[in-house]
């Protein structure tokens, strides 16, 4: 899982199979399911699940650890990749939109840095114990909504304070984005098995791609307006969502830490 939407998809499946008190986490990338192991309902929902386009890992109750058996080498490879053109494109849009004055290229970029950081914990963090992944996404959750306030304030500072955006810039830069989201799908393709996961990983690069089809809106309004106002709209809508993701994984990371404490 890489969002919010995907954790809501995989629980919605649980509670699809009859088991309506499901909980899962977006930190620890872990789903509970509070059911005997013979309960009938199990199988169910593995189905469910699976079906919806997602793989399951089950957990050694002993050690709380994963036991990954689709990371093969070459699928490491790829996420290695996939984190890399993330967390280094988020790095070059967030340069790109100070230089062109862009706020709109600036929440862009904290979507690219949220993703490679979210697969980085999970390629990372695997085989930690529960405890510690939940305390490595607490950090991660705060550092990212310390980022998102940024460039909120950021924007809001330049709702008074106006400066000429490179709106010629600021398209191709989105363009390159949009070729970096279709690049890392590409990537993951091949390690994606049926139909349902294929899918999945096209709604994920689908949903990023949206983003930037927005700063490349943006960058055209700008550009026939002469206004800045388009990219104001847009850094807002853009950071206001990664807000809301940075948040739940701040409320997942809090709730698993409370969970562990009181079953201790």
């Amino acid at each position: 899982m890489d969002c919010p939407s995907c954790a809501a998809k995989v629980r919605a499946a649980a509670v699809s199979a009859g088991i309506e008190t499901a909980e899962i986490s977006t930190t620890t990338q872990i789903l509970s399911l509070p059911v005997a192991v013979d309960d009938a309902r199990l199988p169910e929902a593995e189905r469910a699940i699976t079906a919806a386009g997602y793989r399951l890992d089950r957990l050694s109750a002993a050690t709380d650890e994963a036991q990954p058996h689709h990371l093969t080498p070459a699928y490491r490879r790829a996420l290695w990749i996939v984190i890399v053109l993330n967390l280094g494109y988020g790095g070059i849009e967030m340069v790109g939109g100070y230089l062109t004055g862009s706020q709109a290229l600036k929440a862009d970029a904290l979507d690219f840095f949220g993703d490679g950081l979210i697969t980085l914990l999970g390629l990372v963090a695997i085989g930690w114990s529960l405890v510690w992944r939940a305390r490595s996404a607490l950090m991660q959750g705060l550092f990212l909504g310390v980022m998102g306030l940024g460039v909120m304030a950021a924007t809001g500072y330049r709702l008074f304070i106006g400066r000429e955006i490179d709106a010629g810039v600021m398209g191709l830069l989105a363009f390159i984005a949009l070729g970096v989201n279709l690049g890392a799908a590409w990537v993951l393709m091949p390690h994606r098995e049926g139909d349902a996961n294929a899918k999945a990983v096209w709604h994920f690069s689908r949903n990023d791609a949206l983003g930037n089809a927005a700063v490349v809106v943006a960058a055209g309004l700008v550009a026939l307006s002469g206004s800045r106002w388009p990219d104001l709209i847009a850094a807002f809508a853009i950071a206001g969502l990664f807000l809301q993701s940075a948040w739940v994984i701040q409320r997942d990371a809090r709730h698993e830490l409370r969970r562990i404490a009181a079953a201790r």
